[in-house]
Order: C-alpha cells, then sequence, then structure tokens
C-alpha cells in the first residue's frame, strides 16, 4: 500500500449521484497507459505483475483497457460492499461487451427483475435435500473413472476430471448419459476459454470482426446451441417421466403463473453444462497437483480417510466427519479459483472508498489476488490446509476468500460443487494417487476459468 493512501482512499469534496446521494468527486487512480490500448500490454504481459503494480496505488484503482474505462477493488470490505450492500448500483457484464455472447439469458448474465424471476424459479433444483440426493451418482461416477486407470497408466489430470465431471453433471441435473455428441460440451468450452485468454490483443477484437478466433468461437458456439436444443426436444412431452433439473426448466412456473421462454431454457442449460462442469474440474485437478506436491498433505489426508471410511465410499453422513478433506478443498480453491476473476458494471455514478466511480466503469474483482493478499494469508504461496482453522476464519474479512461469489448473486451450485468435491476427492484418493510427469508449477492461463496452460499428466498409481 502507498503510504499517501488512508485505508480506502479518501476525498473532502463531493458531488451527487441521481439517487441524491452525496459522492466524492476524486476518481481513482491507477497506472498509465498507452493511447488507445490503454493498459492492456501490461495486464496480457504479465497478468499478476500487472495486479502487483496496481495494489501499490491503494485497494481502489483504475486502469483502461481499448473502449472500456475500469476499476479493481482489492479490499475485501469494498468487495462485500459490492456484492452485498449495494449490489443493486452494479449489473453483470461479460464477452457481451466485446460484441459476442454466451447465454444471455441464462441466469449468470441476466440482471434485475429477469434474474430474480430465473433464480426463483431455479432454486427448488438446488435445495439441500435434493443435492443431497446426488451423493450416490457422483460417488459413483468417480468410482466408474478410477476403475478404468490401470496401474502405471499416464493421463492427464485436467482432461480425466472434466470427463468426470461432465458425465456426473449430465448424470444427475439432467438424467442423461451423454455419447460421443457430449464433445461439442468440451469443445465449446475451450473454444470460450481460448476467446477470453489473456495470452494476446485477439481477446479485445470485437466479435463482428471475421478473424479466425472469432469465426471459430461462433461456429462452435452454433453448434453447442443446436446440440442443447436437442436435448430438450427430446424431453419434451414427457417431463413427467424425470425428477430432474431440465424437467424443472420445461414446467416451472414463475408467481405469475408464465413458463421460461425457450431461450432461456436452453441458456440455463448451457450456463449449467459448461460452468457446472468446468469450475468442478479444474478444482479437482489441482486439489491433486497439490497433493501431488505435497506427501505430508497426502499422507494426513489418507489418514483421515482410513479413519473415517476405511476404504468404502463417502455417505452423505461421513462428509460431516471429513474436517481434513474439506480443508484441503479450501485450500485449493483458495490458491486456485477456478472463476479466478468476478466482473460488475456500475448502473450510476457510485461512491467508492473515498472515490467516485462512474457510470458505466467496469469493475473487476480478483480472486485469485485477494486470496493471496498478504494482509489476510500468512504466507499466502503455500499450499497449507491447516491454516483453515475457526481462529483463522475469525480474524480475517469475510470477503477475503469468496471462491463462490458472494451477496444474492452467489453461485447457485456453490452447494453442489461442494458436495462434488467432498464426494469425489475422498472416492478417488483412496484409490490411486498421482506421480507428477509435469512441470510441479504449471504456467496457468487467465481466460475464461484458471486453466493450465498445458495437460497436467501423471503417472496413476493404485493404492
Amino acid at each position: 500500500m502507498c503510504s499517501q493512501h488512508s485505508e480506502f482512499g479518501a476525498s473532502s469534496e463531493h458531488s451527487s449521484n441521481r439517487r441524491g446521494t452525496a459522492l466524492p468527486t476524486e476518481t481513482p487512480p491507477g497506472p498509465a497507459g498507452l493511447p488507445i490500448l490503454g493498459n492492456a500490454r501490461s495486464l496480457i504481459g504479465d497478468t499478476r505483475a500487472f495486479f502487483d503494480e496496481m495494489s501499490t496505488y491503494g485497494d481502489v484503482v483504475s486502469y483502461r483497457l481499448p473502449r472500456m474505462d475500469f476499476c479493481t477493488v482489492l479490499h475485501p470490505d469494498l468487495i462485500e460492499q459490492i456484492l452485498l450492500v449495494d449490489y443493486a448500483q452494479y449489473e453483470k457484464w461479460g464477452l457481451e461487451d466485446f460484441g459476442g455472447e454466451f447465454a444471455p439469458n441464462g441466469v449468470l448474465m441476466t440482471d434485475g427483475d429477469q434474474w430474480r424471476r430465473q433464480r426463483t424459479m431455479l432454486q427448488d433444483a438446488f435445495t439441500v435435500e435434493r443435492i443431497r440426493s446426488y451423493g450416490e451418482t457422483m460417488a459413483r461416477s468417480a468410482e466408474e473413472l478410477v476403475a478404468d486407470w490401470d496401474d502405471g497408466e499416464e493421463i492427464a489430470l485436467n482432461r480425466a476430471f472434466s470427463t468426470l465431471t461432465l458425465d456426473l453433471l449430465t448424470r444427475s441435473l439432467f438424467d442423461l448419459k451423454l455419447d460421443e455428441s457430449g464433445s461439442i460440451v468440451t469443445e465449446f468450452a475451450k473454444t470460450l476459454n481460448d476467446r477470453g485468454s489473456l495470452d494476446g490483443l485477439s481477446t479485445f477484437v470485437p466479435m463482428w470482426i471475421p478473424t479466425p478466433e472469432n469465426r471459430r468461437y461462433n461456429r462452435v458456439l452454433s453448434e453447442f446451441r443446436s446440440f442443447i436444443e436437442g436435448l430438450i426436444d427430446d424431453r419434451r412431452g414427457r417431463e413427467d417421466e424425470y425428477d430432474d433439473l431440465l424437467s424443472l426448466l420445461l414446467t416451472v412456473e414463475d408467481a405469475d403463473g408464465n413458463t421460461m421462454s425457450e431461450t432461456e431454457i436452453r441458456d440455463q442449460m448451457m450456463t449449467f453444462l459448461f460452468a457446472g462442469h468446468e469450475t468442478t474440474s479444474l478444482a479437482l485437478t489441482y486439489t491433486f497437483l497439490e497433493l501431488a506436491k505435497n506427501r505430508s498433505v497426502r499422507d494426513k489426508l489418507d489418514a483421515e480417510h482410513d479413519a473415517i471410511l476405511g476404504g468404502q465410499t463417502p455417505t452423505l453422513g461421513d462428509l460431516t466427519e471429513l474436517t481434513y478433506t474439506e480443508k484441503v478443498i479450501r485450500e485449493s480453491l483458495r490458491l486456485y479459483p477456478p472463476a479466478f476473476i468476478m466482473f460488475r458494471k456500475t448502473t450510476e455514478d457510485v461512491a467508492l472508498g473515498g472515490y467516485r466511480i462512474p457510470e458505466g466503469t467496469r469493475i473487476t474483482l480478483p480472486q485469485f489476488f485477494v486470496h493471496t493478499d498478504e494482509r489476510w494469508y500468512d504466507d499466502p504461496g503455500t499450499f497449507d490446509p491447516d491454516r483453515w482453522t475457526e481462529e483463522f476464519e475469525d480474524s480475517r474479512p469475510d470477503y477475503a476468500y469468496f471462491p463462490f461469489g458472494g451477496g444474492p448473486r452467489h453461485c447457485i451450485g456453490m452447494r453442489f460443487a461442494m458436495l462434488e468435491l467432498k464426494t469425489m476427492l475422498p472416492t478417488i484418493a483412496q484409490s490411486v494417487e498421482f506421480e507428477l510427469l509435469s512441470d510441479p508449477n504449471p504456467d496457468l492461463e487467465m481466460a475464461t476459468t484458471l486453466r493450465p496452460a498445458e495437460d497436467i499428466r501423471a503417472r496413476v498409481k493404485r493404492r
């Protein structure tokens, strides 16, 4: 932190927004950029170093990318203000700001009344009771994957766990067993990540410009949509035969008796199939990467599994006793948050940390940076599940850790994802461990998700 700043920065002069709220007149400081490109080259060249540089300006920092004004927020209390306290003053934004779209009518991207309506309509699919019913399916999917591995076989962890989580998701939420045609889901995940990657300026090229990357994205998006529409058509008329998310999407009504539109149903499925499998597969990948690197952590995890599970598949009753398992998962999500940065946009001029943030400013909330801030974590680059004590959690600000977001718009699938991880980690770990064949400290690519730049390869060692 720069010594010239107070806790969040300050200004004694004020104006007001259209609600009549008094606002500071000073806007946040930030690093100088280039004409037209702004700070894009610094962001692309070394994203972590760029955020390190921005943190020297304080906790609310301005920067620019082509055609857009940005502000990053680095203090947990201010992140809480955005996500929880003043959330109505901020809206979502994403690929559409670059002239493209993903699933604009899905619950991940909608705002206002449409989002509130959708969230209410979807909540029955994610109750505690319903999520618990998925436990056996989760364990069975993991057991089937592990059974296919031979001792000494070489695999790519990220690819194997992507297959696992997609299979699990489609079985549990959509009561489907995808055949080869389901490969479009993983192809789209890769294409979307490629389009959103910070490895070059092509990310900032508007989608209407027919670059090879844009043409490929539009083609794969069209194929993905057609695939989803086919699944919906196959189910329509047979909704009563199933009790899953897909049938709920087709039949659920809002308070006025209206069902979801065809586009909303399609975009909900696209959202859950992409986000629901991609993020969890990455979490498993990074967890087993760290377990392969940290023998003492692996031994302690094995001891807990031996004592509580004894080689058996975990049941719902077991999960509450697997306290160290949960600490391992939480530490993995701290160091490697799959959704590594959150995005908001101001809907009016707002006051934040003593500064005025103009209407239309894109706000970034970087989990990857806040989760490794020395103000909140001792030795933040070390994988240390033992840090997660009650005393530690009581001592840090709530939003120093937010892998699933926060506030009313926190991830609707959070409980589902945690049940997945707490079920699959012990199921897999009791049968195998992994000898890393790749770099133990792989390069990570900041794209739509925080993905490894290269496959993380490992040799299977059956236990």
